[in-house]
């Protein structure tokens, strides 16, 4: 940080480091300046005019995005002049601006919308002859492209020259004839394509997905923390309750990330952000016997009989467990496997439907948020190829599987695998692929149905919120271990009552 000034803002005294960007110091100084192209991760072209502020002794306004502090300056951003610079340039963004707010994904978080009723012109000063452009292009799996909406910004094409160096995005024509389309031969697939939707301050760029879903005010907002990798990407849950008839019935209706610069700065990849369409697929909301028959029993019911198998396998038991644990489901796991059972077989570094892509921005191969956490309490894994030797050589008398598709990580040999273990108990969110062939299911909370802690691969402790009901009976991983070590508690007592 460089030498502290002081420096007046809108009348008032104030302090920042000399050289910061005016549009910087006036945010820190909880004054929002308009502005469309700025970005702070993506530089200042100071090309869309409206951050416009009054500066004393200049010879005219200056744009705030390009004008560095100094010791003694005096900044207006709400007077006359500025209002009415940053007026003017709202006008010419508005110019061949379509009237489509109505149907426009963006409409209640647009800054069009917004800056026009915080300063715009009311009775326009342009004629109303507007320039038609391309609509609806599809730019890619994700992105949907409409160039009468863009104001040429140029937010999306430095985030694929700058960030991803894709360059998929770019300007092209002269004048009023500009406009942002596909690089001629290229698609906008690269893994971080949803970004440029986020960074659109209107509704030029919009997700395939979620358009004409729900509207943006009927959202429920959740601070959380994405799964899709080790990486721990701060995202927003935005949850669609209030009108279930909408978004297809899904309870997500998308992921924002959420900006943190010691974690994933201000983006998050697209594995992380499609990857929750199965939240609600196949859930587990009651506690089953499958074996002999299938029936519902009651938590208090499981916890009896688990807490007998579990103790009576003895050297027999191993767990497979997954990185979607969280800190506080790793301890009670520890408390109840280690401590009380006194397990030797364990299961959870990455399977083979763990790893995956990794590269120089944000993802990692490890895909699963929270391996950091087992390690951190010293919990030791084993290798999946020795547990399916295990299995095969028949010393595997019960197998509790949390929150893992087994059919992922062996295949086709999966079902013949499971079959070798004496007792099988699944616990999770989901039913997977071999569900109905486990002889218990106890159903888990899914990460935004409870609140809890990761650990990413740099050691860094992230916070997720609840965010959604959860469903049926499902309880927190960390709940249904602290019954079962209840259940065994209450077993040793009626022992030494006999």
């Amino acid at each position: 940080m460089g030498k502290i000034v002081k420096y007046k803002l809108n009348g008032k005294d104030v302090e920042a480091p000399e050289g910061q960007l005016v549009i910087e110091a006036a945010k820190d100084a909880g004054v929002e300046i308009p502005h469309y192209c700025y970005h702070p991760a993506l530089g200042n072209p100071g090309n869309c005019r409206m951050c416009i502020v009054e500066v004393a002794g200049a010879p005219k306004p200056q744009v705030s995005c390009r004008t560095g502090v100094r010791e003694g300056m005096v900044v207006a951003s709400d007077s006359e002049v500025a209002k009415r610079a940053q007026a003017s340039a709202l006008e010419l963004h508005l110019v061949n601006h379509p009237l489509d707010c109505p149907v426009c994904d963006q409409s209640g978080e647009c800054g069009l919308q917004d800056y026009y009723m915080k300063i715009g012109q009311y009775s326009s000063e342009v004629r109303e002859d507007k320039e038609h452009k391309e609509k609806r292009i599809v730019a890619g799996p994700h992105v949907m492209l409409d160039q009468e909406r863009c104001i040429l910004c140029t937010r999306c094409t430095r985030f694929v020259d700058n960030v991803t160096k894709t360059h998929e995005l770019g300007i092209f024509g002269m004048g009023h004839t500009e406009k942002i389309d596909l690089t001629p031969g290229m698609t906008l697939d690269n893994a971080y394509s949803g970004n440029v939707v986020d960074i659109c301050p209107v509704g030029a760029l919009t997700d395939r997905d979620f358009r004409y879903k729900v509207r943006v005010w009927y959202l429920e907002k959740t601070d959380s923390i994405c799964t899709g990798c080790s990486r721990g990407c701060n995202i927003s849950v935005h949850a669609n309750t209030a009108r279930p008839w909408h978004n297809d019935g899904k309870r997500v209706a998308r992921l924002k990330p959420r900006m943190n610069l010691d974690v994933n700065g201000y983006w998050m990849c697209d594995d992380g952000r499609y990857g929750f369409s199965s939240l609600d697929a196949d859930r587990l909301g009651k506690v089953l016997r499958l074996s002999p028959q299938k029936s519902e029993i009651s938590w208090f019911a499981a916890g009896v009989e688990l807490a007998e198998i579990l103790k009576s396998s003895g050297d027999g038991l191993a767990v497979a467990a997954s990185g979607m644990l969280s800190n506080e489901d790793w301890d009670a796991y520890k408390a109840l496997f280690v401590d009380e059972l006194n397990v030797k077989r364990h299961y959870f570094t990455s399977a083979p439907d763990q790893v995956g892509i990794e590269d120089d921005l944000l993802r990692r191969k490890d895909k699963v948020p929270n391996l950091k956490g087992a390690e951190a309490r010293g919990l030791l894994s084993g290798d999946f190829g020795d547990l399916a030797k295990d299995l095969e050589a028949g010393k595997i008398k019960t197998l509790y599987v949390i929150e893992r598709d087994l059919s992922k990580v062996w295949g086709d040999k999966a079902a013949g695998l499971l079959a070798k273990a004496g007792t099988t108990i699944l616990q999770g969110p989901n039913k997977y692929a071999l569900g109905d062939a486990f002889a218990y299911r106890l159903p888990a909370t899914a990460y935004v149905e409870e609140e809890g802690h990761f650990t990413n691969f740099e050691g860094k402790i992230g916070a997720y919120k609840k965010a959604l009901a959860p469903i049926g009976d499902a309880r927190p991983d960390w709940d249904i271990f602290a019954l079962l070590q209840k259940a065994l508690a209450a077993g040793k007592k009626r022992e030494v009552a006999a």
